[in-house]
């Protein structure tokens, strides 16, 4: 058994003592007074605190208080014993079960953090800093950006860096959920999180441990339950008028039809109708709702980063499970993105002087296709100089080199210069460079398909996805290939940046009731990615960019993990639709038995506790959903593939070679800060928030139950102090055993 904090131990030992008191007593001849208060004694040993809490609702004038309806049900039911026939098991077995029903949702609950906890294990104690006296073993928060830290066998990767001495094998399966070692050596970028398997590697530091990929993934999965889905906002309303509904069922169920009996001149038979409207009062607690809904989420989001897939919130989740219409970008998504240039054409100088002016141009791009060029020219680096970089979106790049004006583009760029270029026929894309406005020659650069671009299109199409669409800035032919080779449902070829987002929004608008993902690297994408439906970058270990604007992250480049992401989204869904249909289902009937007479208590307790049970359990099944596609043949296209000739370079977005890139400036935001909680019950919870949002000074407050985590936005100049004072106090109100630590 998990291990339970000291307040599940102590409800433990007092559930099982009234348990055990209340079987020994049916075997006990006891009557009368005597009877009474020997069942007394169990009664109190369990739900003494719930007396309690009864009690400070009633000072607080708070009558649908959960503890208070408990405490009137089971005393109502231990009052009709004593007026009846003596049996007081039904009074205090709703007691028993209501607090076994407590103490199951806290152990649960608390099981399941533990276990994201386990499968997000990757946050690193220490890192051993090198310093001129040896190595020193320090917390690394305190590793200054480029510090060179030394990494042992067995260690965790505390710090993203770049290798500078040693190979090794990284276990990355915390990140990517790929078990595959990843082979490193010097010069080779690494990311925080991976474990070090054989040798000792030297790393120097290239962001903070705040900034590392680290702690960006743990921000992450932290925050990811913060963001509610429709379900959780359904439940939420749902919550606050189904307690004040069915409580007041059961007061018109207790009084209204021993009148109608006076009036029609029969007897009132009160025993009977208060106890119908008991039943009611057991069933009136909406728990089993509050909790397995966001359980349900929180555990399908945890056992999506298991499988190396972040996503955001569960409104995210649920959207993704929604999605009919997959639109992807190609280069880096569907075809590797990693460019070789296979073919040198000059026109009028030599092979390596055309490549080194092309390498030249790109400088300053971290595009695969500048990569490519760089690397084919190891001398790029040189003293020639480079000035006045200029993006011509949709054509390519010019700059001045060594006081000559150098375009390196498509065809439409060598029209605009008036350069007198030809086609080629090589396979690959086609770079062509002018010089002063005379055509130069041409470069030949090659991409492949990835080997499991195809296994993920047909996964995706068995998923009941509808629609597959590429977009590329490359030419029409090789975006037809790409289609073909893939079966791709629609391709488009040749669009801008601006009109990749124009064909997003013309195919949302197309919507056949379904949501639009869009699927890109994450390079030069955020403004597709922040357009659909719901965005998702791949391949993004280390790019800040893709996951900020990305809404799901695939922590590696296989297209597969897009089937795998969706997968674990529509079991998430079903079972949050189960547990919704389950238990709304459940109350009703035994709420309409519970009216004409046919359930008693026990039904009550089963429709109350039971349900709760039987839905956490359900809901923690999403920790374990792993997506897994199933092996497809071979022939579907696992195979890696050379694109065809005639294709145009996509644009290549570059800063010139002194100005970095300004964000947009940042809309004004209001002061917000994160507080630690401790709360049991998650519909109380619920209530703590609707009491912070109502305390002066706080703009909007969210706990995020499953976390244990109350943020709140305040209002600008408030006493920040002074208002979380209030907030707890609050709090207090509602939920006496709850904490807010200031």
């Amino acid at each position: 058994m998990e291990k339970m904090n000291s307040r599940q131990k102590r409800n433990l030992i007092r559930i099982v003592v009234a348990a055990v008191l209340m079987v020994a007593l049916a075997y006990v001849p006891l009557s009368g007074m005597a009877r009474f208060l020997a069942y007394l004694v169990p009664y109190l040993i369990v739900g003494y605190d719930i007396l309690l809490k009864a009690g400070k609702g009633i000072w607080r004038r708070q009558p649908l208080d959960e503890c208070l309806l408990m405490a009137v049900a089971t005393i109502g039911a231990m009052a009709l014993a004593v007026y009846e026939d003596g049996d007081y098991t039904e009074g205090i077995a709703v007691m028993l079960f209501y607090q076994v029903g407590e103490w199951f949702q806290s152990y649960a609950v608390g099981r399941s953090r533990r276990n994201i906890s386990e499968l997000m294990d990757i946050r690193p104690d220490y890192a051993n800093l090198v310093q001129s006296d040896g190595l020193q073993r320090v917390s690394p928060d305190s590793v200054a950006i480029g510090s060179t830290i030394l990494v042992k066998p067995g260690e965790k990767v505390p710090l993203d860096g770049v290798v500078v001495e040693g190979q090794s094998s990284l276990n990355t399966v915390a990140l990517t959920g790929e078990s595959l070692p990843r082979r490193v050596k010097a010069g080779d970028e690494v990311i925080s999180g991976c474990i070090n398997e054989d040798g000792v590697l030297t790393i120097r530091t290239t962001k903070r441990f705040a900034e590392s990929t680290v702690s960006r993934i743990l921000q992450l999965v932290e925050e990811a339950s913060s963001r509610k889905s429709k379900s959780e906002h359904f439940i939420a309303k749902f919550a606050r008028v189904y307690t004040p509904i069915v409580v007041g069922a059961a007061a018109v169920l207790a009084v209204v039809p021993p009148i109608v009996n006076l009036l029609g001149g029969m007897g009132a038979d009160w025993g009977t109708w208060v106890y119908r409207a008991l039943v009611f009062l057991v069933i009136s607690c909406p728990c089993a709702l509050v909790i397995s809904i966001p359980l349900s989420f929180f555990a399908g989001i945890g056992g999506a980063s298991r499988a190396g897939v972040l996503i955001k919130g569960s409104n995210y989740l649920e959207t993704l499970a929604a999605v009919d219409t997959v639109v992807f970008d190609k280069t880096g998504t569907l075809t590797k993105g990693v460019f070789e240039v296979t073919a040198i054409h000059p026109e009028t100088i030599e092979p390596e002087e055309l490549l080194h002016l092309a390498a030249h141009v790109e400088r300053y791009s971290t595009h695969p296709i500048a990569v490519s060029l760089r690397t084919a020219y190891a001398h790029e680096a040189d003293g020639c100089r480079v000035e006045a970089v200029e993006e011509v979106a949709g054509h390519g790049v010019r700059a001045k080199v060594n006081g000559h004006t150098i375009c390196v583009g498509n065809e439409k760029m060598m029209e605009a210069v008036g350069a007198a270029w030809h086609p080629c026929e090589k396979e690959g894309t086609i770079i062509h460079v002018a010089i002063d406005g005379v055509y130069a020659g041409h470069i030949v650069i090659s991409d492949v398909i990835k080997a499991n671009s195809a296994r993920a299109i047909e996964a995706l199409h068995k998923n009941g996805i509808k629609r597959t669409v590429m977009l590329t800035g490359d030419a029409k032919k090789v975006a037809e290939h790409v289609a073909a080779a893939l079966s791709l449902d629609e391709a488009y070829g040749e669009l801008l940046p601006q009109d990749k987002v124009a064909k997003v929004e013309a195919l949302l608008q197309q919507g056949r009731g379904g949501k639009l993902a869009f699927v890109g690297d994450g390079i030069n994408d955020a403004p597709v990615l922040s357009r659909a439906d719901v965005g998702i970058a791949m391949g993004a270990m280390g790019s800040d960019a893709a996951i900020e604007a990305a809404d799901v992250v695939l922590m590696d480049d296989d297209p597969l993990k897009i089937a795998v992401a969706q997968r674990i989204a529509r079991k998430t869904m079903r079972i949050v639709y189960e547990n919704i249909v389950f238990s709304i289902g459940v109350k009703a009937v035994v709420l309409v038995l519970g009216a004409i007479g046919l359930a008693n208590m026990w039904a009550a307790i089963f429709a109350d506790v039971g349900v709760m049970v039987l839905a956490v359990l359900n809901a923690m099944r999403a920790l374990f959903a792993s997506g897994k596609v199933a092996e497809l043949p071979a022939a579907a296209g696992a195979h890696e593939e050379v694109l065809p000739s005639g294709a145009e370079v996509e644009t290549i977005p570059v800063p010139g070679p002194h100005a970095e890139r300004k964000p947009a400036p940042a809309a004004e935001t209001l002061p917000q800060r994160s507080y630690r909680i401790e709360v049991d019950c998650a519909n109380c919870a619920n209530l703590m928030e609707q009491a912070a949002n109502k305390v002066d000074g706080v703009k909007h407050a969210a706990i995020n139950f499953m976390m244990q985590e109350m943020k709140v936005e305040f209002e600008r100049d408030a006493d920040q102090q002074s208002v979380m004072e209030r907030v707890r106090k609050a709090c207090k109100q509602v939920e006496d055993d709850c904490e807010v630590y200031i």
